[in-house]
């Protein structure tokens, strides 16, 4: 509509600063020193929306950090859009690596430098402002409502508990929830399904205490060595993840579906230049795209034990430490995978050392239906102001509470982000490309009113 560019492009530089302030609360769900500013950040999520025009907004309490909820109800009759999406934000860490403060937010060739830029404070904002943008040109076609959580980036553990006791409450027909990316501005997309995930940690023990390496080196079984055998051994030659088992539930693509996924523009020179590799990695016989959409993985997100300090300290440590996640496909369970993992590393245990594992969190994978009342909104939305048709894709991040939402609620969901797979999310340097940013405000109006207009 006219309407809605014509207020947005009056109002787009305000826009612009409004989310550069909420990029300025450092609302890290992980870390305790961070939970004040985790209240800091629902307030002023809490804020924007009843400026937005929502007939309320209210933020509830959890076990852990609080859920900001707000709705905007227009007629009972019209379908109601529940979105998700999430505040808190990755750890900087490591801090040296960041061009500009992480929550300095700093915009350099048009892109938002900042930590939660583009997971998910610059997409769920998109939300806030699409909101506005309809209630002030009266325009708005269905009932909205919104959960923005403080506790994605944790696992989500007290997100189960407010669903099932607030059922009424998020009462709606589906969710739409912009924590996605797109192939580019060139090539527009929405993720079809997102893979699960396994966390967790080991723990492996030898000595009862730090040990002189000279004096005990060569006689003792040294935990990091050991820990580094175990993780070795999770992959064969042909990277292929060797925990057994692991496999048993894997539903294949069929050959047409990676006919499908081979039709996605991908150019592999590109990828490695922007990465600073000169070769791929990954598992025999499958693409990249198809490595890190529709195949399971084994990943290690952290190592460490003995002395990492400045200079050298020649010491047999005690303890080593693994984080381990893997990424899963549909048909797959994160707690059977969990187990699997868990279950192996006390199997392969050398002599000499004894291991423990835990579990941090897991999520289920999730599959949106493409020939859905909400997919096919979302499609002719990208098609509206992109100007061609959106390419079907598998991501390969995860949303765990995609399923708890399908099971809990009955609703399907529907996918409709604008990041890009190089925003560095989780990284150092995260950022948003403003023109993204704004494509996205522009274009989430008219899921509203195609969505509406298909029920």
């Amino acid at each position: 509509m006219q309407v809605w560019k014509e207020y947005q492009e009056t109002n787009k530089e305000r826009f612009l600063h409004e989310l550069l302030d909420l990029l300025r609360i450092p609302s890290i769900s992980a870390k305790t020193e961070n939970n004040s500013d985790m209240i800091t950040c629902a307030e002023a999520v809490k804020k924007s929306f009843l400026d937005a025009g929502a007939d309320h907004a209210v933020i509830y309490k959890t076990e852990g950090h609080p859920i900001v909820y707000a709705e905007k109800n227009i007629d009972p009759l019209k379908p109601t859009i529940l979105v998700y999406g999430h505040y808190d934000v990755q750890p900087a860490d490591p801090l040296n690596l960041w061009k500009s403060g992480p929550f300095d937010p700093t915009i350099i060739d048009g892109k938002i430098f900042a930590r939660g830029s583009a997971d998910d404070k610059g997409q769920f904002y998109m939300h806030v402002k699409a909101l506005e943008i309809m209630t002030q040109t009266n325009t708005l076609k269905a009932n909205i409502k919104f959960l923005i959580e403080g506790e994605e980036e944790v696992g989500s553990p007290n997100l189960a508990t407010f669903v099932k006791a607030n059922k009424e409450l998020l009462k709606a027909d589906v969710i739409l929830i912009s924590d996605t990316s797109m192939l580019s501005m060139e090539n527009p997309s929405i993720d079809i399904g997102v893979r699960g995930l396994s966390y967790i940690e080991v723990e492996v023990t030898g000595p009862n205490r730090d040990l002189h390496s000279g004096v005990y080196g060569g006689a003792i079984a040294n935990p990091i060595t050991m820990l580094a055998k175990m993780i070795a051994s999770c992959h064969d030659e042909n990277n292929h993840i060797t925990i057994p088992g692991f496999y048993d539930d894997v539903i294949e693509s069929t050959s047409e579906e990676r006919a499908k996924m081979a039709l996605a523009p991908f150019d592999e020179t590109a990828f490695k230049t922007d990465l600073g590799v000169e070769t791929l990695w990954g598992e025999k016989n499958y693409t990249t795209n198809e490595r890190t959409g529709i195949r399971p993985t084994l990943e290690l997100n952290g190592i460490w034990g003995g002395y990492t300090g400045e200079g050298a300290k020649t010491v047999l440590p005690s303890k080593a430490f693994a984080k381990i996640s893997c990424r899963l496909v549909p048909n797959q369970s994160s707690s059977v995978i969990t187990e699997k993992i868990i279950q192996y590393f006390k199997t392969i245990a050398p002599a000499g050392v004894t291991v423990t594992a835990s579990e941090h969190h897991g999520g289920e994978p999730y599959m949106t239906p493409i020939d859905s009342d909400a997919y096919q909104a979302a499609a002719k939305a990208i098609n509206t102001t992109f100007g061609k048709d959106p390419i079907p894709v598998r991501g390969g991040g995860s949303i765990p509470i995609c399923a708890l939402f399908e099971k809990e609620l009955g609703l399907k969901i529907v996918f409709l982000g604008f990041g890009l797979d190089s925003d560095n999310l989780h990284s150092p340097n995260e950022k948003f490309d403003i023109v993204n940013f704004y494509k996205g405000i522009e274009t989430i109006p008219y899921f509203h009113q195609y969505y509406a207009e298909g029920k």
